[in-house]
């Protein structure tokens, strides 16, 4: 099993840059969005806790399958190793203004 391929995604969520380790992305059926399966976290127990990485834990506990739209994702890194999973603030005070990809009557 140490052939796996392992993904690091990172993406924004509410003025959030979530950065998620899976085992599976790809493109979704809906056009424009990326799927990602099989959320890697922290399994051991330890005495100290990394509260992003626990807030991220809970927030997907339930969760086998999440569909983000593709301009939310930053970057999707395959790496060797598991790192933290965390949240932190978007470092910008540009506001991005949401827009669509496909705008019906646009087509020449």
């Amino acid at each position: 099993m140490a052939d796996e391929i392992l993904y690091r995604v990172r993406f924004i969520n509410n003025d959030k840059i979530f950065e998620v380790y899976a085992r599976s992305v790809y493109q979704g059926d809906l056009y424009g969005f990326v799927v990602i399966e099989e959320l890697v976290f922290d399994t051991k127990t330890t005495v100290v806790v990394d509260p992003s990485e626990e807030k991220l834990k809970n927030e997907f506990e339930d969760v086998k399958q999440t569909i983000i739209p593709m301009h939310s994702i930053v970057r999707i890194d395959v790496v060797e190793k598991r790192g933290k999973a965390v949240i932190t603030d978007v470092k910008s005070n540009v506001t991005h203004l949401q827009s669509p990809i496909y705008t019906p009557g646009s087509e020449s």
